[in-house]
């Protein structure tokens, strides 16, 4: 790889933008495709499917093989409230080796007893969220069922380009959840793009059950959605 690629890759890798290097395995040449220049790749498609996977390979096209180093930033999931399901959720995503962080004003929920090795940040969504840098590569999940809670959090979220965003209640609390969204200047398909009730339709009536169905959901929309990274 020469400094140039190497450098490219790097400052890439620094903002969180997932990139491949492909290699001519015959010839050894070498070039670096940003997420955001996939589209206008003459291997668009295959550098999309290997790039959703996650995972770097060895391809055949255009008559080369190819190896694709694929360069993905680790997946995120900031959880805003900690409740049951935010206790059955945290281990099954760290086991999927996502970053975990647990957000939650309310101490008495917010402890190490119940998330623990979790970070957690007591603090309102207004103060605790900016700093986590939310960005394309996070899934985002409100489930305090408070009004003061997650919307704001919701709010600070569908501006951030998460690839998932959920929240937990029923269709008539989403409804309500959808008026007050609106009534805030929320543009409608931002709106549109919260997943709610949230989680796989699976019949989930436990917190366990809840959590598997939102972690499928949020694999899904990981694993099978176009990347559209934002440019440098």
């Amino acid at each position: 790889m020469t400094p140039q690629t190497l450098f490219a890759l790097n400052a890439e890798r620094a903002a969180r933008r997932p990139a491949i290097v492909v290699t001519d395995i015959a010839s050894g040449d070498q070039r670096l495709v940003k997420a955001a220049d996939i589209a206008r790749d003459p291997l668009h498609d295959v550098l999309d499917a290997q790039l959703r996977s996650g995972k770097s390979g060895t391809v055949e096209a255009g008559g080369k093989k190819l190896f694709l180093n694929v360069h993905a930033p680790a997946a995120r999931l900031v959880m805003v409230g900690a409740v049951h399901i935010s206790q059955a959720l945290a281990p099954v995503a760290r086991m999927l080796d996502y970053d975990v962080t647990v957000v939650d004003p309310r101490t008495a929920f917010a402890s190490p007893e119940r998330f623990p090795d979790v970070p957690l940040i007591a603090e309102w969504p207004d103060v605790a969220l900016p700093p986590l840098d939310i960005d394309p590569y996070t899934a985002f999940v409100a489930l305090t069922h408070d009004p003061k809670i997650d919307d704001p959090a919701l709010t600070h979220a569908l501006s951030r380009g998460c690839f998932y965003i959920g929240a937990l209640g029923s269709r008539k609390t989403h409804a309500k959840r959808v008026e007050r969204l609106r009534a805030a200047g929320i543009p409608e398909a931002q709106i549109a793009s919260i997943h709610a009730p949230i989680g796989l339709d699976i019949g989930a009536v436990s917190p366990a059950e809840i959590a598997v169905a939102i972690m499928g959901q949020i694999t899904a929309a990981l694993r099978l959605r176009k990347v559209e990274a934002k440019a440098a």
